[in-house]
C-alpha cells in the first residue's frame, strides 16, 4: 500500500491531509473546552448548534463552490482555502460570545465543504492508474482513523504544558503546514468544461450522480453508513458511562476499538478489491453494520461492546473507502469536482439525517429500540442498493444518439441505425449521455 507515496505530487497531498486532520482534530477539543469556558453546563447545546452548522455548511456549501472549480487554478484554490482556515484557527481563541464561534465555525466549515471535495477530486488526476488510485482511498481512510486516535492524545500532551486557547495555534500551523505542502507541487487542473449558467453548474455533480445506477446504490449505502456511524459517535459514551458505569478512558478505548476495525479494513482493501468488485465489498460491509447494530441491541457487558464496535469499524470502512473508485469511474475528468462535491453534500444529509435518530430516538425509547430501528433503516437501504445497482456494472455500454449529427465527433465508429447513431464505449453521464442506457438518448 505504501508504494503509492513514490509518487512525490501524492506524497506531498497525502502528508498535507494528515496535517490539516491533526489541526481539525486539535480545533475539536479545543472548541469543546471554549464551550464550556464560555457557556458552562450550556456547553452541549453550543456544541449541538456548532455540529449542527457544520453539516449545513457541508451539504450547501460543497455544490456552489464546486461549479466555480474549473473557474480557478486548483493549486491555487485549494491553498487559498487552506489560508480562510488558518485565519479562523487564529480569530477562535478570541471568541466572547457564543454568536462569534457560530460565525467563526461556519465560515471554517464552509472552507472546508469547499476544499475536501476539491483535494478528493483531484487525486484520481495525481493517480490515474485505478490500483494506484485504490491504494490512496484506503490510505486516505487510514489517515482519518489514525486523526481520530492521535489527536486527542496529542491534545492531552499539550494541555499538560499549554492553555487549552493555544491548541488552536496548533490548528493553525497545520493548514499552513498543508498550505505550504500543497503549493511545493504541480496539481494538474482539468480543461474548463464549456459554459453553464449557474444553476446548471450547481446542480450538475447531483444530476450525474442521481442518473448514474452505482452511484445511486452508493447514495444508499451512505444511509447505512450513517446509521451505524451515527450510533457509534453518539451513544458511546452513554453505553459506557451510563450503561456500563466505567469512566473516559473507556469511552476513548471502546472509539479506538471502532477507529482499529476501520483501519484493518483500509488495509485489506487493496488486495481485497483486486478479487472482489466494489459492489459485492461495500454491499458485504452493509451487511456487517446491520448484524453489527442488531447485536448491539442485546450486548450485556463492555469487552462485547470492543468487539462489536471493532466489527462495525470493518463493515464502515468496506463501505465508505471504495466510494471514491466508483466516482472516479462515473465521470469526466472535467466533472469530478462537481461529483464529489454531490458525493460530499449527500452523504452529510443521511449523517444530518441519522445524528438525531441516533441522538433523540435514543433518549426517548432507550438504545436497543435505537440499535433495531437503525438496523432496519440500514437494511431498507441495503434492499435499495441492490435494487437500484445492477450486479452486472459494465463499464462499456452499447447505445444509441438519437440527436446528434451525422459527422459529429463522438459519433466516430458509430453504426448507423433506424432512428440514430449506435455504438459502444466506456459510458459516463456527461453532456453527450444524459439518461442511462436502456432509454431514449
Amino acid at each position: 500500500m505504501l508504494s503509492v507515496l513514490a509518487n512525490r505530487t501524492y506524497r506531498h497531498l497525502f502528508v498535507a491531509q494528515f496535517v490539516a486532520l491533526l489541526g481539525t482534530g486539535l480545533a475539536t477539543v479545543a472548541l469543546g473546552l471554549l464551550a464550556y469556558d464560555l457557556a458552562g453546563v450550556n456547553a452541549g447545546a453550543v456544541l449541538g448548534t456548532a455540529f449542527a452548522i457544520k453539516m449545513v455548511a457541508y451539504v450547501l456549501v460543497a455544490p456552489i463552490a464546486a461549479a466555480f472549480a474549473d473557474r480557478f487554478n486548483r493549486r491555487k484554490m485549494l491553498v487559498t482555502l487552506d489560508l480562510v482556515r488558518a485565519a479562523v484557527a487564529i480569530f477562535l481563541p478570541f471568541a466572547t460570545q457564543i454568536w462569534q464561534i457560530y460565525v467563526l465555525i461556519f465560515v471554517l466549515q464552509s472552507s472546508s465543504a469547499a476544499f475536501t471535495p476539491l483535494f478528493q477530486a483531484t487525486i484520481p488526476d495525481v493517480l490515474p492508474d485505478e490500483r494506484d488510485y485504490t491504494q490512496a482511498l484506503s490510505l486516505s481512510r487510514l489517515a482519518y482513523d489514525l486523526e481520530s486516535v492521535a489527536s486527542p492524545m496529542l491534545a492531552a500532551m499539550l494541555l499538560a504544558v499549554l492553555n487549552f486557547h493555544e491548541l488552536f495555534t496548533g490548528t493553525m500551523l497545520g493548514f499552513l503546514a498543508s498550505a505550504l505542502l500543497v503549493v511545493s507541487v504541480i496539481i494538474p487542473s482539468p480543461k474548463p468544461s464549456k459554459p453553464r449558467g449557474i444553476y446548471d453548474r450547481t446542480t450538475r455533480g447531483i444530476r450525474i450522480f442521481l442518473a448514474t445506477p452505482r452511484l445511486r446504490g452508493l447514495l444508499c449505502l451512505n444511509i447505512a453508513a450513517a446509521a451505524a456511524g451515527a450510533m457509534v459517535i453518539v451513544n458511546t459514551v452513554v453505553l459506557v458511562q451510563s450503561g456500563f458505569a466505567l469512566g473516559q478512558r473507556s469511552t476513548a478505548m471502546a472509539l479506538a476499538a471502532f477507529g482499529c476495525g476501520s483501519m484493518l479494513a483500509a488495509f485489506a482493501l487493496p488486495k481485497l478489491l483486486d478479487r472482489l468488485p466494489d459492489r459485492g465489498a461495500m454491499l458485504g460491509g452493509a451487511t456487517a453494520l446491520v448484524f453489527g447494530l442488531l447485536c448491539s441491541a442485546i450486548i450485556t457487558n463492555y469487552f462485547a461492546l470492543l468487539a462489536l464496535w471493532f466489527f462495525i469499524g470493518l463493515g464502515y470502512s468496506l463501505v465508505i473507502t471504495p466510494s471514491g473508485r466508483l466516482l472516479r469511474r462515473s465521470s469526466q475528468a472535467e466533472d469530478r469536482p462537481a461529483l464529489f462535491a454531490a458525493q460530499f453534500a449527500l452523504s452529510h444529509v443521511c449523517w444530518l439525517l441519522a445524528y438525531p435518530v441516533a441522538g433523540w430516538v435514543g433518549a426517548k425509547l432507550g438504545l436497543s429500540m435505537t440499535f433495531v430501528l437503525l438496523a432496519a433503516i440500514a437494511a431498507i437501504a441495503i434492499a435499495a442498493a441492490l435494487s437500484l445497482w445492477p450486479s452486472q456494472d459494465i463499464a462499456e455500454l452499447e447505445h444509441i444518439h438519437q440527436e446528434l449529427p451525422e459527422g459529429h465527433q463522438h459519433l466516430a465508429g458509430a453504426m448507423s441505425v433506424d432512428g440514430g447513431f449506435r455504438h459502444v464505449h466506456e459510458f459516463v453521464i456527461d453532456d453527450y449521455h444524459s439518461e442511462w442506457p436502456g432509454r431514449a438518448i
